[in-house]
């Protein structure tokens, strides 16, 4: 079993994955330069957070055009497993491989805290490890978290359950207060109709160890490794 993490100009949790991954769940990982064309035979492939290309133009959208993103989006297209982690989330929706798109979070401010997500859907190979409704505590860093679709995109995703975390309250309820960034139906993760990629803005490296104040993090990686084996 084999990870591979990408890195852009701007990357800065390569490390911190790499770390989770390597140390944390002793799985082989290796890095993948965004302007090369291989990507190693890998069997999960990971865009992890940062500021891809300083985030000129909009966030994510220089990084779509790297050369490694064609095999990205070709592996994808075959099934393979993909998470993009807060920059990597939004890269996957400029590459097009999940729908809609990240607004300025609701107060225009840059939020960096611990947040708290509900589990809505058990059965991805990110989340079999958890449970429906399970409440996490993960933390945030992001500008443009506020995720937006048309009304129409919005009842797709409801439909075809492909909303997997909402932000929430401590005890699970969903409501303004705990939607810190405004998004539309409070969503903080999401993923594709064929349920093999998925974007979320938490940040689930920064709470995969004790000393971090978090472990909940460890479900979205545990799933990911049980679902290859």
């Amino acid at each position: 079993m084999k990870f591979g993490i990408v890195i852009f100009p701007g990357s800065n949790c390569d490390y911190d994955t790499f770390n989770v991954l390597r140390d944390v769940f002793h799985m082989e990982t290796v890095f993948l330069w965004h302007k090369d064309h291989n990507i190693k035979d890998v069997d999960c492939i990971i865009l992890p957070g940062g500021f891809s290309y300083g985030d000129y133009l909009r966030s994510g959208a220089i990084a779509r055009f790297s050369p490694l993103m064609q095999e990205v989006k070709e592996f994808a297209m075959k099934g393979g497993l993909v998470l993009g982690i807060c920059n990597g989330f939004q890269v996957l929706l400029e590459l097009g491989l999940l729908p809609g798109a990240m607004l300025r979070n609701k107060n225009l401010k840059f939020l960096c805290q611990h947040v708290h997500i509900r589990i809505e859907e058990k059965k991805t190979p990110f989340t079999k490890r958890g449970e429906k409704g399970q409440v996490l505590r993960i933390p945030i860093a992001h500008f443009d978290g506020n995720y937006y679709d048309s009304e129409e995109g919005i009842e797709t995703l409801i439909e075809n359950n492909q909303i997997v975390f909402r932000y929430s309250e401590h005890n699970g309820l969903i409501s303004d207060k705990g939607n810190v960034n405004g998004s539309k139906e409070s969503v903080a993760g999401i993923i594709n109709k064929a349920g093999n990629v998925m974007g979320m803005m938490p940040h689930p490296e920064r709470a995969s160890e004790a000393i971090l104040g978090s472990e909940d993090g460890k479900i979205i990686f545990q799933s990911i490794i049980d679902w290859l084996a």
